[in-house]
């Protein structure tokens, strides 16, 4: 566990990967697309926001105690981050804060503490993180977590699962996300960068046919629809090694999928 005090330089990129159920692929998609960003040298900082702590799992790291989670975050009294560095992972540039079980609770209090939904906002910039790209891992339940990553962010990522639950969830996100925009008078407001359909499954004829039609759905919104992330046990092999697919299985087809996604938000860098 390392401290990072405060710095001039300012992050340019906040993503805040948004979903409004679990089991979506949101984790995963964060973390991977972490890695991603800095095995191609962009300095990159994931926030666990969410009391599920996957992204522990995921990067193979020791749960954080409470004084050096996110936690910290929403205290008074934060000066510093406390970032980790995934152990077995093989890029340079990829730090993590930590979540914890008790987030929860921190939401509760947040409720009741005034202009509660900016306090990460403010925390980014008054002790930038000095990395390229943050990534926000948001808690599935919609709440003041998540108005606070909408309030911090640049940009807001969506995964959806390729069944109809997901997809019309995914709808009512966006006009949540329009509502909290508005609400939290935003200026300038975070752009939506587009929905990533997760956990796909090109031997079912049902996900295939929902994968076409959601041009459909999304385009006249306005919404960029990224390519499909593959269902594979793979994913969860690799996270039972605290490891990334992409280290776990190099040759495996899903590390592909990453690319064009990876690729836009480096462009945003610029």
């Amino acid at each position: 566990m390392e401290t990072f005090p405060l710095t001039r330089k300012m992050t340019k990129i906040v993503i805040a990967v948004l979903a409004n159920a679990g089991g979506v692929g949101k984790s995963t998609l964060a973390a991977h697309l972490a890695y991603e960003l800095a095995k191609k040298k962009v300095a990159t900082g994931i926030i666990d926001l969410d009391s599920n702590c996957s992204l522990d799992i995921l990067t193979g790291l020791e749960p954080a105690e409470i004084e050096n989670s996110t936690i910290g975050l929403f205290r008074d009294d934060f000066t510093e981050w406390h970032l980790s560095v995934p152990p077995e992972w093989k890029v340079k540039n990829l730090m993590v804060c930590q979540s914890h079980l008790g987030m929860t609770d921190a939401e509760k209090t947040l409720a009741i503490k005034r202009r509660g939904q900016y306090i990460l906002q403010k925390r980014l910039k008054s002790y930038p993180m000095d990395k390229g790209v943050i990534i926000l891992d948001c808690p599935a339940s919609l709440g003041i977590i998540c108005e606070n990553a909408i309030a911090a962010a640049t940009h807001i990522l969506i995964p959806i699962e390729l069944e109809v639950k997901s997809i019309n969830g995914s709808v009512k996100l966006l006009e949540w996300i329009e509502v909290v925009r508005a609400d939290l008078e935003l200026e300038p407001e975070p752009q939506i960068l587009g929905v990533v359909p997760s956990i796909y499954n090109a031997g079912k004829a049902q996900q295939r046919q929902y994968l076409e039609q959601l041009p459909d759905l999304f385009n006249p919104l306005g919404v960029k629809i990224f390519p499909a992330i593959r269902d594979s046990v793979e994913f969860a092999n690799a996270s039972g090694y605290g490891l990334p697919l992409h280290e776990y299985r190099p040759k495996h087809p899903a590390t592909q999928d990453f690319k064009q996604l990876t690729q836009e938000i480096i462009k945003l860098t610029k």
